[in-house]
């Protein structure tokens, strides 16, 4: 293809390369895009097209940069930045304080990132993040004592759901989980939905389990986890590497999907909570089937 056949860039192709590229998985990218693999997987092949270069290789562990790929990386993000600076050129700035309640029972990184996306973007407002169990986040909201706050349950509150993604039972790839002998379960052991999910799923199906782990804090269970010390309930997305997925091979029952949704104080301001709710849509998973 010569150059005047190749289609032109642009901002889409762009920010599907970055996201592939941060994910190493076209469907996390799909996900964090709002679309689904086969439109990303075309944008893809569209951007190889237009460049007439391979930059991917797939393999079973994902999607690795090649050369060309490593490459056009430094310049993709500059191009995507100048352009988000383009956006907000002619803004008005936005200044005051936001007080958000984020849920520790995700992956931090991916909150992490709504929250920097923010206050690049709005560097005159205050933020004040407060990250724990969200039990207590709907009262605290209700009674202004946060703006806004993104919560986890068995089902949304309100009409502001933002995401879905699946439960699962999670183990360490060391871990030697027999279906015959009783489940070395890891608890989380505070008063949320959480702590009763794998308790009641094995009661439930009548499989014996035995509490080896017990911690008011989820990163104490992701931990114990990965260390092999008990088989843990996840969300998916909190799944890594070094972990394994388990199910009907180790006599597991099915789990309750996970549902993340905003909540807003009808006294907060609402340019703030706006930005923000539009910062974290941009990167939390996108809506399951």
């Amino acid at each position: 293809m010569n150059k005047i056949d190749r289609n032109p860039l642009n901002s889409d192709l762009l920010r599907s390369f970055l996201l592939i590229a941060e994910t190493g998985n076209l469907t996390h990218a799909a996900n964090r895009l709002g679309r689904t693999q086969s439109a990303v997987s075309v944008q893809l092949r569209n951007l190889e097209d237009s460049l007439g270069v391979a930059l991917f290789d797939r393999s079973v562990k994902g999607m690795q940069l090649t050369n060309a790929g490593e490459r056009l990386l430094p310049k993709a993000e500059a191009a995507v930045a100048q352009l988000q600076d383009m956006q907000v050129l002619f803004e008005k700035p936005l200044t005051g304080r936001l007080r958000i309640g984020i849920p520790d029972d995700y992956e931090t990184h991916i909150l992490a990132e709504a929250l920097t996306r923010f206050s690049k973007r709005h560097p005159g407002v205050d933020v004040s993040a407060l990250s724990g169990c969200t039990a207590p986040y709907p009262k605290a909201v209700r009674d202004g004592q946060l703006d806004m706050a993104v919560c986890s349950g068995p089902a949304a509150i309100g009409d502001h759901l933002v995401s879905i993604e699946d439960a699962v039972w999670a183990a360490s790839k060391s871990a030697r989980i027999r279906a015959d002998a009783p489940l070395p379960l890891a608890f989380l052991d505070r008063a949320c939905w959480w702590k009763t999910i794998p308790t009641l799923a094995l009661q439930d199906m009548g499989r014996d389990f035995q509490i080896t782990f017990r911690s008011e804090s989820f990163g104490s269970l992701l931990s114990a986890v990965r260390a092999g010390i008990a088989v843990g309930v996840l969300p998916r997305s909190c799944v890594t590497d070094d972990m394994t997925i388990l199910g009907a091979a180790e006599n597991l029952p099915s789990l309750p999907k996970i549902y993340r949704f905003l909540l807003f104080s009808p006294n907060a301001p609402a340019n703030l909570t706006q930005a923000m709710a539009e910062a974290i849509r941009a990167t939390l998973p996108a809506l399951q089937g």
